[in-house]
């Protein structure tokens, strides 16, 4: 009775587990259609968009479980624009019971080849629009999307779209009306580095995804900035960001122990703190305020990071305003050289402007601006001997006379930097005894000077020297002659930074009698 027992009962399990297999192969061809429409339905009134699914394929041996491939969701009146959502693949895991129930219930969905394209926004914005919020027509647990493409469109035609290429990216609580939770990890390509980001998404603005809110911290690490020819250093950044997409305000700071533009060979402690505001329909960024601190130097800068017609790359434009600064910084990060060739404080405004383009940055940077330094001396000695000497001399000192006073004091001018040469204009300085008016340039590679100018002394050229030469050079007085006493002198100063020459301009002395 046993043996014929264990064989009813085989038997009958047997019978049962193909009546089993039977039902799901029969409720497999049953649901597929059937969940493939109500799936297709949930995503259609939830995003209010024309979707179409190439393929899904449906599993019932544990709890239930599809692949669907080539899922499109198109933009809403929008023609010729790309789709709004774009998926290669797509893995959702949910029991069958969530998956009949309303709404919609995925424990756990894997989309690959994700891409979203964000429209720009069609309506004024000064007019607000107050958004009914509908229950979700599908919940999802858990959203893995690595690989996704977010590309934020522009409204402007001719510029780029703004792309975050997100290599890891994960989403809790998805499609709630509640914004969801991500963690992602950002490619940047230049400079190269990862920006890992936390932070809260949605909810999704239906009639304007531009619109959808966006919020979160991020970190920026190691980023290489000798990607951009001409400078180097390792770049280190953190901050906090909030806004729509098409308008997201960042405050952050940047710390670069070790920037360094190349001509000049010297690293400096670089760091920053800032606010900004990205325009998400183009990419272009508005700097409200920058402060940079190096050394003991410190400014202010505004402007943004804009791009233009036609251009490929952004262009940096900024006002920069130079309040307390010493000049040896400044100097320290485009002039060659041990030491800098001047101490002393310094400020100034300028425009700043770097193009796009892969050339180096001292032959693109534009700048144009004005300076003032109260006083200052030269770190050189061969250039402070000459100052020295050009003192004492204009003070008619000479012999057991000469005294070490000869700082710099009152220098001011206007300056043009552009292909790698800075040129001065109305460039004015004092020295004790004399007054110095110089044009001309500096090459920031070859360290050529090339100024013309006047000396005004209050000595007489007779006066600068003793002997047998002073007696001669009374009958040259009158070719220098300043009112009632001292010397207009024209001079030119030529040469190298390390090995300036001052001398007479003779042409110029004759050219005017």
């Amino acid at each position: 009775m046993s043996s014929r027992m264990r064989r009813c009962l085989l038997g009958v399990g047997a019978a049962l587990l193909l009546i089993i297999m039977v039902g799901l192969i029969w409720a497999s061809i049953w649901l597929k259609p059937m969940l493939r429409e109500r799936l297709i339905t949930a995503i259609k009134e939830q995003y209010e968009r024309e979707v179409e699914l190439k393929d899904l394929s449906i599993s019932l041996l544990s709890g239930f479980s599809a692949v669907g491939r080539d899922l499109v969701i198109h933009q809403k009146d929008r023609p010729g624009l790309p789709p709004l959502i774009v998926i290669k693949r797509l893995q959702l895991e949910a029991s069958l019971r969530g998956m009949l129930s309303e709404p919609v219930r995925i424990e756990r969905l894997v989309l690959e080849g994700l891409q979203i394209n964000t429209p720009p926004k069609q309506h004024d914005p000064d007019k607000t629009k107050e958004t009914k919020r509908e229950p979700p027509r599908f919940v999802i647990n858990e959203v893995i999307a690595d690989g996704t493409v977010l590309q934020i469109l522009p409204k402007k035609e001719g510029k780029e779209p703004l792309t975050f290429e997100i290599s890891k990216l994960t989403l809790n609580s998805a499609g709630t009306t509640a914004p969801l939770k991500f963690r992602a990890t950002l490619s940047n390509p230049k400079p190269p580095g990862e920006i890992y980001s936390t932070g809260d998404f949605g909810p999704w603005e239906t009639d304007e995804p531009s619109l959808t809110p966006v919020s979160g911290n991020y970190t920026f690490k190691n980023a290489d900035l000798s990607v951009f020819k001409g400078i180097a250093g390792k770049l280190v950044s953190e901050g906090k960001y909030k806004g729509v997409l098409e308008r997201i305000e960042v405050d952050g700071w940047t710390d670069t122990p070790d920037f360094m533009v190349n001509v000049s060979g010297h690293p400096v402690h670089l760091k920053t703190q800032f606010h900004a505001v990205v325009d998400g329909t183009d990419g272009d960024t508005y700097l409200e305020p920058v402060d940079v601190q190096f050394g003991r130097s410190s400014l202010v800068a505004n402007g943004g990071v804009f791009g233009k017609p036609g251009v490929k790359g952004k262009t940096v434009s900024l006002d920069v305003k130079v309040l307390s600064a010493r000049i040896e910084d400044l100097l320290s990060l485009a002039v060659k050289g041990d030491k800098p060739l001047m101490t002393g404080d310094v400020a100034f405004n300028t425009k700043f402007e770097l193009p796009p383009g892969d050339i180096d940055i001292t032959e693109k940077l534009y700048l144009s601006g004005n300076l003032g330094v109260g006083s200052a001396k030269f770190s050189s000695p061969n250039v402070q001997e000459k100052v020295d000497d050009l003192s004492q001399r204009a003070r008619g000192q000479v012999g057991d006379e000469a005294t070490d006073e000869s700082v710099v004091s009152d220098l001011r001018g206007q300056f043009v930097l552009r292909n790698g040469h800075i040129d001065f204009s109305s460039l004015n300085f004092v020295v004790p005894g004399a007054t110095v008016q110089l044009n001309g340039g500096y090459g920031l590679r070859s360290e050529e000077l090339d100024f013309t100018g006047t000396l005004s002394t209050e000595a007489k050229v007779s006066q600068m020297t003793s002997g047998v030469k002073s007696f001669l050079l009374k009958l040259a007085d009158p070719f220098f002659k300043k009112n009632t006493k001292g010397a207009v002198i024209p001079i030119k100063i030529s040469g190298t930074r390390e090995v300036p020459q001052f001398g007479l301009d003779v042409r110029r002395v004759f050219s005017r009698k």
